[in-house]
């Protein structure tokens, strides 16, 4: 509704605007203390994909509440209200409706704000006098020689509010409620028969809605191939129907976009059922080199049009995504050319005047600027960590050096990362070049150097794109011929395409999921003015950023390295990937006394492992015990736990020959258990001092969270723990407060993946089979959630949400539903996943057989528990990754703390020991301040990676109870989890069975 000068009477609906959620609130509260009663509350995110509540919301609208006023109309005998059409009195009045709408930031949201703004609307009431004893503050005005008078005041958007107490200015005297509830007052003249009809023609128009057509997406995968596109597509396919969108796939790529007819194919439900488990990506994928001219893509343009779609959500690298965004800037003048050449009219291209593209990053080689990590990039990491880990085995035995090549034509982080996690000698990448002429020599130093530190096998790592500083390639063969002249026996292995094979990792399920459905999110609220987005991830959160600005930022790596601007080249990676190289180099290629610090400046550092085990320990003990021989530091293995160390003090300070294999190695070779601190602590500080800590790296859940607080909470009286002191969260559970990451998830649920799929696979092939699955976690539910996010599981039983009748019997009728549309022709194996807490009564058998039981014959039921297996195995590239990356966090942030621990002449050596000395007054004075935030657990929130003090996280976020943190961060799979396993649809057509017998009944 737009400002005017005119008045317009008998208008009674008004939609107002914000972009504020707080005054969208407001706003609302404010109507309903003047006696508006809410009648529709519409929120694009949770009940979009109610039809009825979204008849008559604008498209842009984040959320919208529709507030009516009581309605004064005729009335019969028995003071029922007497529908319009049967009345007597014509000019009876429908009431006010009042729109209030929050949407997205755009310049249309702002143009519609400005226009707005001056609205001033002017209601009619019979209680003028209630309403000034409600708003003192209002302004009352009184006609002269006239009981008419006017109440105005500003709403919490500043619109100009009136209230008057007669209905037109005509009028001579205040206008009675009467007047619309008898039906004699059809002979009154002064309110018009038209502006009286203006008012429910427009009230019709509003709750009828204007009958627009469904939005039409499409979704296409282009590029190379990467595992986990199939789970976005999927994603995508259902989210958009979940938001009542027709949905379209894309075959074959852009060729497909230019075949157009059965290319451009309507999806349904049914037709990504399955799609999670599935490598590769099933909608296809091409280059077209037609596309790349303005003729395609204007045929291109014409075959969209004809379908109807006007949004495009396009999965893969940057080269794929350029093309999409260049095609939506010409859109307006391919639409132009194409009425031009007579293929379509004026009329028929007028509801697609604009594009809508949303970019998706789907590439192994992770090299899209902006993001941590792209679809794909983690599986084909996982696939090499696989292989090399084979090759190495072998390596061993004939004591031999490997030279492996990955992909990244120009980005290193495939070979980086496989380098951290692998435990390689040595690594080539093409954003930092070796020194021409002099590589070979530092290359052959760094393998000797293993060699004489006792390793039997070198490994080296070297990106396709390899290169030296001079831009000469650096191939495999070339790295071969260095080691073999350094006298040792070598052999190559070009992993290939077997990298980008396999279905994807639990990760990048986890991740192509988010971003397909935060796709889909963005372009419901896209307006033309807003750039094309292209959906990322920063730690662990999904995030949006310009298309345009990423994919010219990762234009420029491959520019810097042209013009040999190596610094550049690695400064526009992702800050993580700089702390990564410099974490490599430091642990295995600077091993050699170079980054050696100040006999001062050396501490001894304890490791301890508490808790139940979990994958990456050993990782992150590695890690940190490298990091600390080529410092100068000692690192100390306390042995078997604190309760180790509490009945045998045995403790070992670890060299490099100790951990030089244990990248690959679950479980914990330092020896765990659950045993904490606090069951001796004058012991433990005795220990402490004896080998003169400086430092302690805790791992573990917990039970490492608790000794930690105990440690810290026992500085008063032993003074020794006046050190620096880190927990890194390492449990299966992800149960630690602060964090939503802990080291051992990634390696369980890609445990409970291929778990899981085999099940499916079962459950398929039996037919109408139902698995109930039971999943660790204690009292956390973040397993059994993600796990059934990405293996599409139809319900999730988690401690949060517990367990009764109600949510079994509504699973119960889900599953008969979903069972009744299998005709034979497709498989259709469910699952449904339960935490172990989830219920002590109602058992993972107990579900099985109710389902058995009560199912009618129509599906079978069976468990299944992994049970210890997810705590096992070889740990997960990801959990190695983050264990190396984690473990030196912790070591420079005892060397930052003991930096403020500066002593002097005078002072003895066990005042830097125990942190205090004695004055010559005697007086006790601290060399470091005891502050809180020395002892803390490094925490990833979002997009943040923190050390979080324990005694904040554990009085502000810690259930000790549930021993688990009192925010479910988690709680978002949930949500999605019902969009995509189909089980709030499942659950409107039963409800919709339910209300139809009903009816028949009646």
């Amino acid at each position: 509704m737009t400002a005017s000068t005119d008045p317009y009477y008998g208008v009674a609906f008004t939609s107002l605007v914000t972009i504020d959620e707080t005054l969208f609130k407001q706003t609302i509260k404010f109507y309903h203390s003047l006696g508006f009663a809410t009648i529709k509350d519409f929120d694009k995110f949770t009940t979009g994909e109610d039809s009825l509540l979204s008849i008559g919301t604008s498209h842009d609208s984040i959320r919208e509440t529709w507030l009516e006023s009581f309605k004064l109309s005729e009335i019969d005998e028995l003071g029922f209200r007497v529908p319009q059409q049967e009345a007597k009195n014509s000019k009876q009045s429908e009431g006010a409706l009042l729109k209030i709408r929050y949407v997205q930031p755009s310049k249309n949201s702002e143009a519609q704000l400005i226009a707005t703004s001056n609205l001033i609307i002017t209601y009619y009431t019979t209680e003028l006098d209630l309403l000034q004893g409600r708003f003192p503050e209002a302004k009352l005005e009184k006609f002269q020689n006239s009981d008419l008078a006017i109440l105005r005041l500003s709403d919490p958007l500043g619109n100009k509010i009136e209230f008057t107490n007669f209905v037109h200015p005509a009028d001579s005297k205040p206008t009675d409620k009467d007047f619309f509830q008898s039906a004699e007052a059809n002979n009154v003249a002064n309110v018009t028969p038209a502006a009286m009809q203006a008012n429910i023609d427009m009230l019709k128009a509003t709750l009828t809605g204007d009958k627009k057509p469904k939005k039409k997406i499409a979704v296409m995968t282009s590029g190379g191939d990467s595992p986990g596109m199939n789970a976005a597509v999927r994603a995508v396919v259902r989210t958009g129907i979940h938001y009542g969108c027709d949905m379209f796939a894309v075959y074959e790529g852009y060729e497909g976009l230019l075949k157009g007819g059965e290319y451009l194919k309507q999806m349904a439900w049914e037709d990504v059922r399955g799609w999670l488990s599935e490598g590769g990506t099933l909608i296809g994928t091409a280059r077209s080199m037609e596309f790349k001219k303005r003729e395609g893509r204007k045929k291109a343009a014409g075959n969209l049009i004809e379908q109807g779609i006007d949004a495009l959500v396009v999965c893969g690298g940057d080269g794929s995504l350029t093309g999409a965004d260049l095609f939506r800037h010409e859109w307006p003048s391919l639409v132009e050319d194409l009425v031009k050449d007579g293929r379509f009219t004026e009329a028929q291209v007028a509801p697609y005047k604009n594009l809508t593209i949303v970019g998706l990053v789907g590439s192994i080689d992770n090299d899209m600027s902006g993001t941590d990590s792209t679809i794909g990039a983690y599986s084909a990491l996982e696939r090499i960590c696989e292989m090399v880990d084979y090759i190495d085995a072998t390596a061993k035995s004939h004591s031999r050096a490997f030279v492996v090549e990955v992909m990244g034509r120009h980005c290193g982080w495939l070979a980086l990362m496989a380098g951290i996690a692998t435990g390689a000698d040595y690594i080539f990448i093409p954003e930092r070049a070796v020194p021409a002429g002099k590589w070979q020599e530092e290359l052959k130093d760094v393998c000797q150097r293993h060699r004489n530190k006792g390793r039997r096998n070198n490994t080296v790592i070297v990106a396709e794109g390899a290169l030296d500083d001079e831009l000469n390639p650096i191939t495999a063969e070339h790295v071969k011929d260095v080691l073999i002249d350094l006298g040792l026996d070598t052999k190559v292995t070009i992993l290939g395409h077997v990298q980008r094979g396999g279905t994807a990792v639990a990760h990048d399920r986890w991740l192509a999921t988010l971003q397909g459905v935060d796709a889909v999110k963005a372009v419901l609220e896209n307006t033309p003015e807003t750039p094309s987005p292209l959906i990322g991830i920063l730690e662990n959160k999904i995030i949006r950023m310009p298309l345009v600005e990423s994919v010219k930022l990762t234009k420029q790596v491959a520019d810097a390295i042209e013009h040999k601007d190596f610094d550049r080249a690695i400064s526009l990676r992702d800050t993580e990937f700089i702390e990564l190289y410099e974490n490599f180099l430091s642990t295995t290629v600077r091993d050699d006394g170079t980054e050696l610090l100040p006999p001062a400046e050396r501490l001894n550092i304890g490791i301890v492992h508490v808790g139940a085990p979990s994958a990456a320990l050993n990782a992150a003990t590695r890690a940190a015990t490298l990091y600390c021989l080529s410092h100068g530091h000692k690192p100390f293995a306390i042995m078997n736990g604190f309760s180790g160390l509490i009945q045998t003090g045995k403790v070992k300070e670890l060299s490099w020959i100790d951990v030089e294999n244990w990248h690959n190695l679950g479980g914990s070779e330092i020896g765990t258990n659950r045993s904490v601190a606090a069951e001796d602590m004058g012991t433990i500080a005795y220990y402490f001092q004896k080998f003169k800590f400086d430092g302690l790296m805790i791992l573990g859940g917990f039970e490492g969270f608790r000794s930690l607080k105990q440690l810290r909470d026992s500085r008063k009286d032993h003074p020794i723990f006046n050190i620096p002191m880190t927990l890194i969260p390492s449990t299966i559970s992800n149960n630690v407060p602060g964090t939503e990451y802990s080291l051992g998830v990634d390696t369980c649920l890609n445990t409970l993946v291929n778990y899981t799929d085999d099940i499916k696979q079962s459950a398929s092939a039996t037919r109408k089979r139902c698995f109930v699955v039971e999943v660790q976690g204690g009292h956390s539910g973040y397993i059994a959630s993600f796990t059934g996010l990405v293996t599409g599981a139809v319900s999730v039983y988690t401690p949060e949400h517990k367990i009764n009748l109600a949510s079994i019997a509504e699973d119960l009728s889900l599953l008969k539903e979903n069972f009744s549309h299998d005709k034979g022709e497709v498989r259709n194996g469910k699952i449904v996943i339960r935490n172990e807490e989830a219920s002590t009564v109602y058992t993972t058998e107990l579900i099985a057989d109710i389902y058995c039981e009560q199912s009618d014959n129509k599906f079978g039921a069976k468990t299944a528990i992994p049970g210890h297996v997810q705590q096992g195995g070889v740990p997960s590239s990801k959990d190695r990754v983050t264990a190396s990356r984690y473990a030196v966090k912790c070591v420079k942030f005892f060397e930052n703390w003991n930096k403020r621990n500066l002593t002097t002449g005078n002072m003895e050596e066990d005042a830097h020991v125990l942190r205090f000395h004695y004055n010559a007054k005697g007086e006790k004075i601290s060399t470091v301040a005891h502050e809180d935030d020395s002892a803390a657990v490094i925490c990833v929130n979002g997009s943040q990676v923190t050390f979080k003090p324990i005694a904040q996280l554990w009085e502000e976020e810690t259930s000790v109870e549930l021993r688990k943190g009192t925010e479910v961060h988690w709680e978002e799979f949930n949500k999605i989890g019902d969009i995509l396993s189909g089980r709030l649809k499942l659950r409107a057509e039963v409800l919709a069975a339910k209300q139809l017998a009903e009816a028949q009944q009646l």
